[in-house]
């Protein structure tokens, strides 16, 4: 038998909102009180549950795996649990336990028919609480996919200039390359360095030094075709590969870059204008050559670039 006062704590609950209990009440004697201590299961995921259970007094939590992640909901005097896997006859989709002594009135799925049959404003109320369920799993969805695309943003971009780093790179460029090499069209890398960057740090200071890299990554990221890829592969050095591009594209490629450096990376410092240039090494892709001897050729054609003057373009 349901006690007096229970049955008015079942005219708070969300399922009976705006209901007159007493079209409906004959129904509670075919249901029971259930009483779960601290840390009790009262469903787990995929077990079988042929109960609606509405909230009495205490606090349910409901886990979507197990309590090794993060809660996903807390249920409270008034809320029911257990209306998923009625309607659609399946195991339980999530780990609900007790958060501390909790009482519950168990509804069998017959007398939870019953109720929808003999009241549209239980079938309504229904309807709002899984609607409500709904929404609140979709913001979770939502919320977790933002957050694993700023990890993986994270994991990838450089944080200082923006484009991507070396460990990206050392994924997507061999990536790209096989791709290449299975459409047969040609892919050259190109090996971009700053000149004179450690002194360039040594007279004006590392946010100087921040504020030039964070600007040339700028502008060669700009400068370059919508399928070519940047990263900044460490220090001073930016590697791009550049698919689709025979050894002479190439080249004026890294030319456009270098010449867009040169013309717009001027940074103002306490001892006036000072003026920042590249250097490139460019190489084209040979047959079966993989990314790291890739790189060293082209890096070959870098310190060539450097004993030659700098702020110039060398190809192998």
């Amino acid at each position: 038998m349901i006690q007096q006062e229970d049955r008015s704590r079942l005219g708070m609950a969300k399922l009976f909102a705006n209901i007159s209990l007493e079209a409906v009440e004959h129904l509670f004697e075919r249901c029971h009180t259930l009483g779960l201590e601290r840390g009790e299961h009262l469903l787990e995921p995929g077990a079988a549950n042929d109960h609606l259970y509405l909230i009495l007094d205490g606090e349910l939590r409901v886990y979507l795996s197990d309590r090794s992640l993060p809660e996903h909901a807390v249920l409270t005097t008034g809320d029911c649990v257990g209306e998923m896997s009625l309607i659609d006859g399946r195991g339980a989709s999530a780990l609900v336990l007790a958060a501390h002594y909790t009482r519950l009135l168990a509804m069998p799925h017959d007398v939870l028919w019953s109720l929808v049959d003999c009241s549209h404003g239980v079938a309504r109320n229904l309807l709002a609480i899984l609607a409500g369920r709904m929404r609140n799993d979709n913001l979770a969805l939502v919320s977790s996919q933002t957050m694993s695309l700023e990890f993986e943003q994270a994991t990838s971009v450089d944080a200082l200039t923006g484009v991507h780093n070396r460990r990206w790179l050392l994924d997507a460029f061999p990536r790209a390359i096989a791709r290449c090499e299975r459409d047969g069209v040609a892919t050259c890398l190109l090996v971009a360095d700053i000149d004179h960057f450690r002194r360039y740090n040594e007279h004006f200071g590392h946010l100087a030094g921040d504020a030039v890299l964070r600007r040339v990554a700028r502008q060669m990221a700009d400068g370059l075709r919508a399928q070519d890829l940047v990263a900044r592969y460490g220090g001073e050095e930016f590697l791009i590969l550049l698919p689709q591009a025979e050894l002479d594209e190439a080249q004026l490629i890294a030319e456009r870059l270098r010449g867009l450096v040169a013309a717009g990376s001027a940074v103002e410092t306490s001892g006036g204008v000072q003026g920042v240039t590249i250097s490139c090494g460019v190489a084209q892709l040979q047959r079966g050559e993989g990314l790291d001897g890739l790189i060293a050729r082209a890096e070959v054609m870098l310190h060539q670039a450097k004993e030659r003057g700098r702020d110039r373009v060398e190809a192998a």
